[in-house]
């Protein structure tokens, strides 16, 4: 039966996992609210408060990211998605079904990571631009806009889609490699929010050479039009991030091939 497994079939097999989920459904709809929902909030209020801004911050305020900023909360969610692609089969047992139907270990994570990118690449990609989209009507008539028929505003729009989905492909590897979701959640999370805390306690002197290869600073980066001044350019930003990414995902992928399910 195995001989019949193609990269194909096992695609197929794990688009109809994948999509039928409960906790990739809920993981799809948190990152829509949060991206959007808190995208719109934040826009409103800053909105609202245009008026008393201090000028010097109306000058360098960027309204791209100001409407994509619900990322910063959706990129946990996202992170979520990819770990429990893995690791549910794990808690529940049934990696040890799947790896009896698709023996070959590599096809099978070829197979997961083409349905992971794919997915969520078109669901982060229809996030951003609506929240992007809301969030320029939000401000229009009070708030400078920005417009997608500026090459860097659309750029940075579609960079914002291939941060989370970088992400997502994150969380899968750690999934690969801790095979426990607590403990990929908690890694994850560390990553993001623990690690730019631990750089913030270093010397100044260190601070501005260590937190730029932070992969919050990178997205941070990424979904920036123009580059801070301690700062990646957003396409540096994005290859470093990718090489993180392939880095772990390929350590995971030896760890399956290698290790008992």
């Amino acid at each position: 039966m195995s001989s019949d497994v193609t990269l194909g079939s096992t695609i197929r097999s794990e688009w109809i996992k994948f999509r039928t989920v409960r906790s990739t459904i809920m993981g799809v709809v948190i990152t829509f609210v949060l991206t959007i929902g808190l995208g719109a909030l934040i826009t409103t209020a800053v909105r609202a408060h245009w008026p008393t801004m201090d000028p010097a911050r109306q000058l360098t305020f960027d309204p791209v990211f100001a409407s994509l900023s619900g990322i910063l909360f959706a990129q946990f969610a996202v992170g979520v998605i990819g770990t429990l692609f893995i690791t549910s089969e794990y808690s529940s047992g049934s990696i040890r079904t799947t790896l009896t139907a698709i023996p070959n270990r590599l096809e099978l994570v070829w197979g997961k990571l083409v349905v992971l990118v794919a997915s969520m690449f078109v669901v982060t990609e229809i996030a951003c631009f609506i929240t992007f989209l809301m969030g320029q009507a939000i401000f229009s008539g009070v708030v400078p806009t920005a417009s997608l028929s500026n090459g860097a505003v659309l750029r940075t729009v579609i960079l914002a889609g291939v941060y989370l989905t970088l992400l997502s492909v994150l969380g899968f590897s750690l999934g690969l490699i801790l095979r426990q979701s607590a403990a990929c959640i908690s890694v994850f999370t560390s990553l993001l929010l623990i690690l730019p805390i631990i750089a913030f306690l270093l010397p100044q002197s260190w601070q501005n050479d260590i937190s730029k290869y932070e992969p919050s600073e990178l997205g941070h980066a990424m979904i920036s039009v123009t580059a801070q001044s301690n700062d990646f350019g957003s396409w540096t930003a994005l290859v470093i991030l990718s090489i993180y990414v392939a880095v772990v995902f390929s350590v995971g992928t030896t760890m399956l091939i290698r290790r008992d399910a």
